[in-house]
């Protein structure tokens, strides 16, 4: 079976845009959200949100784009743009490749919620009329996939998968097993969200699954005794994903390998996580396979800061390592940048990848109580220095659905300070 490793990535949040400034705010251990401004949603407990703060449409696209693509798309193209220049695939190089080998698998937790909600004011309005005509293609979920394959002459295989919080790590695993089973030699895949419009908090907080903490930078705190909710936020992470034998011939910057994956259903509750964890054991036991009896180096955990579902991680890992549980740091940064929907699996891929790169183990910041059950190594000092050879990045979303990755590091053929290789 071809072995899969990743030689480019390219991330948006609300820490910054951009892989080098990601990775300095996490380094920082920064919080990227703020207050709510908007008056409309004055009345809502939810008081704050993660957007990507410094993105201006008009720096990046056309008039006519900005028409034309929901800001998911918008996303999903910058990230995608990133991660192919830090592949040094350009639009030259992708020229002189087989095109028909190069594929796209980029999905959307919500999908298109920014169109959604301005073209329905308009039907509100009575002015059906005036409903745009690029309203359904600038919506669907794997128009983030079509476009980028029609901006790069990518014709391989061109998918989006869709399942809520995992919907990232799913769309990395579908395109790993394109290129497995030989479909494809290269894959543009991960996810981008833009669900923080009124109609998207709104609709959250009315699940009272939001935090109704009004402190932006402590909002979010992952297993910490006082957390409530999530915290919502827009962003993306695109990989790509390529056969090492292909990248190794074009000499590409290899920055980590997929040695191995899960996933599975709790088949339990429309939202909350099977309070047992059997799944999400099966899942994560799945992906770490390749390490057989070792233990991984490094956890980039789901943990969103909800009472029910951070206790999943903590007990699953008890499960598989007993008392050596406590000596696998797991983190979650989500505690810095919020929960992406969607594009956490992805995002979150590329911060293990920098992690094992790097040697650094990204802080779970906020964490200053640990709650019951929550007694494991969180990283709440903040950024630790550490020999990382495997990392595992969970993803587990609305619908029971469980995602994990196991990556691990690569010595030869990635660049030693890859954050300072700009798109």
């Amino acid at each position: 079976m071809q072995r899969v490793v990743v030689t480019g990535i390219g991330m948006l949040s609300p820490l910054g845009m951009g892989v080098e400034e990601n990775w300095e705010q996490i380094s920082l251990s920064k919080s990227g959200i703020r207050r709510i401004e908007d008056a409309s949603l004055a009345e809502l407990r939810c008081k704050v949100v993660g957007k990507v703060w410094d993105y201006q449409p008009q720096d990046h696209f056309s008039s006519r784009e900005i028409r034309r693509y929901d800001r998911f798309i918008q996303y999903a193209m910058l990230a995608g743009k990133e991660a192919l220049y830090r592949a040094q695939l350009q639009p030259e190089v992708i020229a002189n490749l087989d095109q028909y080998r190069i594929g796209v698998a980029v999905g959307s937790g919500i999908g298109g919620l920014d169109n959604i909600d301005k073209e329905s004011n308009k039907l509100a309005a009575g002015k059906a009329g005036k409903i745009s005509p690029f309203f359904v293609p600038g919506t669907i979920t794997n128009m983030a996939s079509g476009i980028l394959s029609m901006q790069y002459g990518l014709r391989g295989p061109n998918l989006s998968v869709v399942s809520a919080c995992a919907t990232g790590a799913h769309n990395i695993i579908a395109a790993a097993q394109s290129i497995q089973s030989g479909l494809a030699d290269i894959m543009v895949a991960g996810s981008a969200e833009y669900a923080s419009t009124n109609l998207g908090i709104a609709g959250f907080a009315a699940m009272r699954a939001l935090s109704e903490n009004d402190c932006p930078e402590t909002a979010s705190r992952p297993w910490d005794e006082n957390r409530d909710g999530f915290v919502l936020s827009d962003g993306a992470g695109i990989l790509v994903l390529e056969s090492y034998e292909h990248a190794k011939q074009r000499k590409a910057p290899i920055l980590a390998e997929l040695v191995g994956y899960g996933m599975n259903a709790d088949g339990h509750h429309l939202t909350q996580p099977d309070p047992e964890g059997k799944a999400a054991m099966r899942c994560m036991q799945k992906a770490l396979q390749c390490l057989g009896n070792q233990r991984v180096d490094y956890v980039n955990a789901h943990a969103t800061s909800t009472p029910l579902g951070d206790l999943v991680e903590p007990y699953v890992l008890k499960q598989l390592y007993g008392d050596d549980a406590k000596k696998v740091p797991m983190s979650s940064t989500k505690s810095m940048h919020g929960h992406m929907l969607g594009a956490a699996g992805a995002y979150e891929a590329c911060v293990s990848i920098l992690a094992l790169i790097k040697g650094k183990l990204p802080a779970t910041i906020n964490c200053d109580h640990p709650g019951h059950g929550c007694d494991l190594d969180f990283v709440r000092e903040g950024m630790r220095d550490a020999k990382i050879e495997y990392a595992l990045s969970n993803s587990f979303g609305f619908g029971g659905t469980n995602a994990a990755l196991a990556l691990r590091r690569m010595d030869s053929y990635h660049t030693t300070d890859y954050t300072a290789t700009s798109a």
